[in-house]
């Protein structure tokens, strides 16, 4: 982008000196200072380094800019100036939205990520490469092959959609990462304060993530060539009961409640007895040969993981093309990956291509650029559910019968589908995902000073899937239906935008200012069709044409769309005092008339302490205090919210049962014609509904200390949200459909983020770089209707009222360990259920009775804190990298468990169960704190209560990482530039709280597993 950002008054008649500056490195160095000495005339290179300077012949010129060395040069034209690095920290410049800044200058809270930081974690998705390395930013994800993750900026804001707005080389988004391919990003910016992210006023609530895509460098042709293969293993594997111990299991269930274990109907024969203290004595356990009548299915040692798991292998392949000269570059770029999971027949595969591309059409005054990338991935999703089916399929149970068909269910086993089996029947549900994205903008430099861009972006998407309905016959497990729908979905998001800036610079005096209108629109359409009753079941076959059975068809159709104008302001004094100021004016067709457009504005202001006199001090580098104030706004609710909607249901039920349409023999004919059909309402509109608004107020100190050794950065903030959009139930009186949409919640966050770093080369040439980080926040709900707050939708279990605690924390009975004797159930509260091995329950209120009045808040899922620690070490041709991630003091609720420590944890008998079983407490085993084993829950132990609470923090060795660069004189005999190994290993340790039960505390339930991945991979430059 040819941009020139002018400063001061009319120059000197003269010479017309263009140049160019850079840091050591070649890199374009950004909103530096260039000045005719002795002058207050002078200019700021613009987003390439460039700059156009008018001087009398014979001047000489100063370059300056923060965290570089100043210099003095003779003015000439097309002159190159290198500026040398003073401080690392500093000489960033930040994408800040819409323009760039110096990380000097910033007045808000943002996070720079380090690119080749997250690419050492070789993550199909960045933002999951993210987690633990920004404070204030929690990141959750499981290991499925797409790498598809969840990302919170300061804790949850409101009770809707909660994800933050993306920037993607200025056309916005909040569609996936994970299809779009990492190792075309050039940098990463996170706004997290609301001065800093109100410029993206409607949609920044959630905070905003700016990403900036890779352009050609001046110089030759460059060649980038990164290739990996990677093997992924089980890091944490359940520990399920195989066949014997099921049999030892289920024995002391039978005898513990007083039942003959010979009475079972899953073929297992014991031979048993009483020792001479009267206590049952298992002597030995055989089965039948077969599990059928038939004789057909044959008894079993299952191990059902290793039947449907695998170690899976991922690969990845990227090939950059780059070039540039003074007046263009371009960027070009292919991508493979492809993710066998290591469940099987998951897989997930993308193919990418990028082309960015800039040109001064017109020297020094119109640039012509784009950006645009098409990416089409393709995946098998595991079957939901899948690895609680696993758990659960008895192990005595063969994956195949006697002909070689799959085998299932006989006799009292409970009906479960083959895990095996289904996995093959869900191998054809793979979807297709296109997608492009981009924009192509202009560039206009009219005069010193003032710039003029204007972008237009796209963000396609294409969707395509067959569900397909296999018949299964396993057992006692079976179905005839044969059917496949096939759907489509298109997602299209466009967005054009016009921004006009103008900069100076005088004396000591820096200004810039910004202005632009910006209009966004989504359309969203969907439509399926499904038809039973195939001939051949054979995925090329069965399309709905094919089938000739029932038809369904189902379709939609919605969107919205967005204006905004918007205008920033930023002054620097001495580069010592720092303000800003920003305001947005945004109206979205998702809010009535009445409520349609809000403004959103903020500020910040800055001080460098360390450039006052009185702070001069050897051992400072850079001090900053930071302030700001702001509002964002959020709009994420649906687009039909204020409409009253009403539909007809004409009541079809092919599938036989009551059918509740709308349909209604009007004419009382009594059949023979079609009938006609009414409507139903769905919700009452609402025209005054208006935007959720999140004010923020940020402190902040910037800090470089000891010759640029320590770095850092402290914040703290409170921001609460008002206004929120909730979905009101109506009165039974208000009849059907009086739902509605309205303005009536408030919630508050409060954290403090703290992020450090300390460098140093030693003088026998280790270079190191140590970094950390560490974030907390609380979260509560401070206003809710009384009806809403109290019904559990965002907390509370509809036990008690939300309002005052965190978003979905829970309400339930606290466990106090098990009854262990008899004068253990006599001294306690009267309690239904109350036996020798049973959970007792607190009597919270003291009147001797357990009741439902007995429960108090049991579960909070905010985390105490997050953190994150980094450690870099180069030694000659060797670097290693070594990154931790942990969580500590935060709540998780095991469903798990309830299928480890409980015989009787869900209302189907005889699944298979964890291995923690073996331990439960008999009067042999009376240390035990696992309750007894029983057939049956008289104490209604799945109850909510503190026994499924448990400890969720942990420490995990995220990527561990040895490279090794080749000789610089040896790659270049290879006609190589550079040339690198490495070996990773991606989650190789997981270190978690001693009283944890579960597999893995960050996938605490039955998620895809995270997998220990280890990588071997090279990057090679030509």
């Amino acid at each position: 982008m040819a941009c020139w950002y002018g400063l001061t008054a009319q120059a000197q008649q003269g010479s017309r000196i263009t140049g160019m500056v850079v840091d050591g490195t070649g890199e374009p160095v950004i909103g530096a200072t260039v000045m005719q000495e002795g002058t207050s005339n002078g200019v700021v290179t613009d987003i390439d380094g460039k700059f156009v300077i008018n001087v009398p012949a014979g001047s000489k010129l100063t370059i300056s800019y923060i965290g570089f060395k100043t210099t003095s040069t003779s003015a000439a034209d097309n002159m190159k100036v290198v500026l040398h690095d003073d401080s690392k920290q500093l000489n960033e410049v930040v994408v800040t939205g819409y323009t760039v800044q110096r990380k000097a200058d910033l007045t808000g809270a943002i996070s720079v990520v380090s690119v080749d930081d997250l690419a050492k974690q070789n993550e199909n998705n960045p933002m999951k490469a993210l987690q633990g390395r920004v404070p204030g930013m929690n990141i959750s994800a499981d290991g499925s092959p797409s790498g598809a993750a969840t990302v919170r900026i300061r804790g949850v804001g409101t009770l809707n959609n909660n994800d933050p707005l993306y920037i993607i080389d200025g056309v916005p988004t909040k569609a996936g990462m994970h299809e779009l391919n990492a190792a075309d990003i050039e940098s990463i910016q996170v706004l997290k304060d609301a001065a800093s992210a109100s410029i993206y006023g409607s949609r920044a609530a959630n905070g905003v993530i700016i990403i900036t895509t890779k352009k050609g460098k001046n110089g030759k042709v460059k060649v980038d060539v990164d290739a990996s293969v990677a093997a992924s293993m089980y890091a944490h594997k359940m520990d399920v009961l195989n066949a014997k111990q099921y049999g030892q299991v289920m024995w002391q269930a039978y005898v513990n409640d007083g039942l003959d274990p010979n009475t079972n109907g899953l073929g297992y024969h014991y031979n048993w007895g009483y020792n001479p203290a009267g206590y049952p004595v298992l002597n030995s356990i055989s089965m039948s040969k077969y599990l059928d009548a038939a004789g057909t299915t044959p008894a079993a040692d299952t191990d059902w993981f290793d039947e449907t798991t695998r170690t899976g292998v991922i690969q990845n392949y990227n090939v950059a093309v780059s070039n540039g000269s003074e007046r263009g570059s371009s960027y070009f770029s292919l991508g493979y990956y492809k993710n066998l999971g290591i469940i099987k027949t998951s897989d997930f595969e993308r193919f990418s291509a990028r082309m960015n591309t800039e040109y001064d059409v017109i020297k020094n005054v119109l640039t012509l650029g784009e950006h645009f990338t098409l990416n089409r991935t393709s995946e098998v999703q595991a079957p939901g559910g899948f690895l609680e089916n696993v758990l659960q399929f008895n192990p005595s149970l063969p994956v195949y019968t006697t002909d070689g068909s799959y085998a299932g269910p006989v006799g009292g086993y409970p009906d479960r589908e083959n895990p095996v089996a289904r996995l093959h029947r869900n191998a054809d549900n793979r979807y297709t995902y296109w997608r492009a994205f981009g924009d192509a903008y202009v560039n206009l430099h009219l005069f010193k000073g003032f710039n003029l861009r204007s972008t237009f972006g796209l963000d396609y998407a294409q969707k395509q899937q067959r569900f397909f309905t296999y018949p299964i016959t396993e057992g006692n497990v079976a179905t005839s239906t044969n059917a496949v729908e096939a759907k489509q979905e298109h997602w299209t998001k466009w967005m054009w935008n016009a921004v006009a800036t103008y900069n100076f610079v005088k004396d000591q005096h820096r200004f810039d200012a910004m202005a632009g209108v910006e209009l966004n629109r989504e359309d969203d359409i969907n439509f399926s069709g499904y038809k039973e009753s195939y001939i051949i079941l054979n995925p090329d076959y069965m399309w709905p044409s094919a089938g000739m059975g029932s038809a369904q068809a189902y379709g939609g159709g919605e969107g919205y769309s967005l204006v905004s104008y918007f205008g920033k302001a930023n002054y620097t004094y001495a580069d010592k005092y720092l303000a800003s100021a920003t305001v947005r004016y945004d109206g979205s067709s998702r809010f009535g008339k009445n409520n349609r457009y809000a403004m959103f504005p903020s500020f910040s202001l800055g001080w460098r302490i360390s450039q006052e006199k009185f702070m001069k001090a050897k051992w400072i580098d850079d001090l900053k205090l930071r302030a700001s104030w702001g509002q964002t706004g959020n709009q994420e609710i649906s687009n039909i919210a204020r409409y009253t909607i009403y539909e007809s249901n004409y009541g079809v039920n092919e599938s036989g049962g009551q059918s509740y349409g709308t349909s209604y023999d009007i004419a009382g004919t009594n059949g023979g014609q079609i009938l006609s059909s009414g409507f139903k309402r769905n919700q009452i509109g609402n025209d005054d509904i208006k935007w959720e608004t999140t004010t923020q107020t940020n402190l902040g100190l910037d800090y470089t200390l000891f010759d640029n050794s320590l770095y850092g950065s402290l914040d703290w903030y409170y921001k609460k949200t008002t206004n929120i959009l909730v979905q009101m139930a109506g009165i039974a009186a208000m009849g059907e459909g009086s739902s509605q949409w309205i303005n009536a919640g408030e919630m508050e966050n409060k954290g403090v983020e703290f992020n450090f770093g300390y460098r140093k080369n030693t003088r026998w040439g280790l270079k190191y770089d140590i970094t950390g980080n560490i974030g907390t926040y609380r979260n509560k709900i401070t206003k809710l209707p009384a009806t809403v707050a109290a019904n559990g939708t965002f907390g509370g279990n509809g036990v008690k009222s939300v309002i005052g605690h965190p978003m979905g924390a829970q309400v339930g009975y606290v466990a106090d360990g098990i009854f262990k004797s008899q004068d253990d159930i006599d001294n306690h509260a009267k309690q239904e259920g109350a036996a020798l091995g049973r959970i007792r329950w607190k009597d919270l209120n003291g009147d001797n009775v357990i009741t439902e009045a007995d429960q108090d808040w049991i579960y909070n899922p905010v985390p105490d804190f997050t953190y994150g620690l980094n450690v870099y070490l180069q030694y000659k041709q060797f670097d290693f990298t070594m990154f931790w991630q942990g969580v500590q003091g935060v709540d998780v609720i095991s469903d798990l468990k309830k299928e480890t420590d409980i015989w009787a944890g869900l209302n189907i008998g005889f699944l298979n169960k964890g291995t923690r079983l073996l331990n439960a407490w008999s009067p042999t085993n009376p240390n035990s704190n696992i309750p007894a084993l029983s057939l049956s829950d008289n104490n209604n132990e799945k109850r909510v209560s503190s026994y499924w609470v448990e400890n969720g923090s942990y420490l995990k060795l995220r990527t561990i990482q040895l490279g090794y660069n080749v000789p610089e004189n040896l790659a270049k005999k290879l006609y190589m530039q550079r040339l690198r190994f490495y070996v990773s290993a991606q989650n190789l340790l997981t270190i978690h709280a001693s009283n944890f039960t579960g597999v893995d505390p960050e996938n605490p339930n039955y998620g895809y597993p995270i997998p220990l991945n280890i990588t071997f991979g090279l990057n090679v430059t030509f």
